[in-house]
């Protein structure tokens, strides 16, 4: 079970997301509503260090947005597209988290792991639940695109991912996340993922 919560634009979000005690925090540095400045993100990451991954969220980004992220935000975790990973120079001790929104050619390398997310990210835009299903036999799938507290639990169910990342679906407002709706996603995902470990423990025995 790996859980992040993405889209950071305020500390309250930030307390929220570490009291739940999630995996990961997601700062959004792409054409987005919950688009941030790598100082900004670095000043609402500061209580996170050493809590949570920092990750830094990107799409088709320059070189030159890539060194600033590096150089003000330091982060743990750099998230981006598969296909944009061979146009960048990244250091070598970075880890990467690479963007998969549909089926991988099949005489393509699956990814250690890797999110599956919707068309367009951070629209609330459902992935595609049966080819993230396939891929999550081969990988470690972290599962975004969609989700809430209220399908979390059918999504973990049908998908069976390693981890799942929500971002509009604990917002009361776009680009706004309520404390209260990670508190449930948090828990409705937990409750789901102990279910399957249930289901697991009982087939073994």
């Amino acid at each position: 079970m790996w859980l992040k919560i993405c889209g950071m634009t305020s500390p309250e979000a930030v307390s929220a997301a570490l009291d739940a005690q999630v995996d990961a925090l997601g700062f959004v540095f792409a054409p987005s509503v919950r688009e941030l400045q790598p100082q900004q993100a670095a000043q609402l990451a500061a209580p996170a260090r050493g809590r949570a991954l920092c990750i830094a969220v990107t799409q088709h980004p320059s070189q030159a947005l890539i060194e600033q992220i590096l150089a003000e935000f330091a982060p743990d975790v750099l998230q981006t597209d598969l296909d944009d990973l061979a146009a960048l120079r990244l250091p070598a001790s970075l880890s990467v988290l690479p963007v998969v929104r549909g089926a991988l050619a099949k005489a393509r390398a699956v990814p250690q792991r890797l999110l599956f997310e919707g068309p367009r990210s951070g629209s609330g835009g459902p992935a595609d639940w049966r080819q993230a299903m396939l891929l999550a036999r081969a990988t470690q799938l972290i599962l975004a695109g969609g989700l809430t507290a209220a399908n979390v639990a059918a999504a973990i169910q049908t998908v069976r991912p390693f981890g799942v990342d929500v971002s509009s679906g604990v917002e009361s407002a776009p680009g706004r996340k309520s404390p209260q709706r990670i508190v449930e996603f948090v828990q409705a995902a937990r409750a789901a993922f102990a279910g399957i470990d249930h289901e697991r423990d009982g087939k073994t025995r």
